[in-house]
């Protein structure tokens, strides 16, 4: 627990089998000009998880293409299964596979409880008329989709490819990664607050905005809509933690932003 305080779960962290890790992290930080300061296994991050007073992790990975779905998700499942007091498994999906549903019932079958999409390195719009069948099925099934949302080099995952989807399929929900939308905050928040199947987490966001700007988004998307997440392996988790705490937030709102909104939509 956050000072023995606050249970606490990182609910954006990218992990990698070991003997693709390193690459897998060159690549990422290739794609955003960043150099991320963790290993990416499994074991690296929850030992900074423990340092940082962090419970339980939400761990994912994004295919590329539609072929490596399946051992991602069977990677994620197994590393869930090591650590199953610790960890929660997203799966993920590609909008080019085949058998979208058969490939979210195969996820859903290993215990994944949601997926991760990343439109701009997965090459896809979110409103792209071949991911509309993710949707559809997620909906049905009443599974969530974690999305990286916003990028200022980019037109994938930006606001004005989400609202349109948050208002079709009403009953899916939906984490916006990045406070909605890395390095175009701004712009998402005017775009996204207040829609009613829309979440966001913090990930990757607090290094670059002041204290007021993330106060600021908070009180708009609401305490009720905001889940801690890190992006594991970017950042280190104790100075996120820190950083959170030192806003001085209301006891309520460190419940709600740490846990209780990850686990209401989780249904756990």
């Amino acid at each position: 627990m956050i000072n023995n305080k606050y249970f606490a779960i990182d609910a954006h962290c990218h992990i990698y089998p070991e003997k693709i890790a390193a690459r897998a992290i060159g690549g990422t930080d290739a794609f955003y000009s960043t150099h991320s300061v963790c290993t990416g296994v499994v074991d690296d991050m929850l030992s900074y998880a423990d340092r940082a007073g962090i419970d339980k992790a939400l761990v994912h990975s994004v295919a590329t293409t539609p072929r490596q779905v399946g051992s991602i998700n069977r990677f994620i499942a197994d590393s869930v299964a090591r650590f199953p007091d610790r960890l929660i498994g997203f799966g993920t999906l590609h909008p080019a596979s085949e058998n979208i549903v058969g490939d979210l019932e195969d996820l859903l079958s290993l215990g994944l409880r949601g997926v991760k999409l990343h439109p701009d390195i997965q090459d896809f719009k979110i409103d792209d008329y071949r991911a509309l069948s993710i949707y559809e099925a997620c909906e049905e099934r009443g599974v969530p989709i974690l999305f990286h949302a916003g990028d200022s080099r980019y037109d994938r995952s930006n606001p004005n490819r989400l609202v349109p989807i948050l208002k079709i399929y009403t009953r899916l929900n939906v984490i916006a990664g990045h406070f909605g939308g890395y390095t175009i905050w701004e712009k998402a928040v005017e775009a996204l607050a207040g829609i009613p199947n829309l979440y966001v987490d913090c990930s990757s966001s607090m290094p670059f905005l002041t204290d007021e700007k993330i106060k600021e988004y908070i009180r708009r998307y609401g305490e009720d809509r905001v889940i801690f997440g890190t992006d594991y392996p970017m950042w280190v988790a104790e100075k996120e933690v820190a950083r959170l705490l030192s806003l001085g937030l209301s006891d309520e709102a460190y419940e709600k932003i740490f846990a209780k909104n990850l686990l209401k939509l989780l249904n756990l």
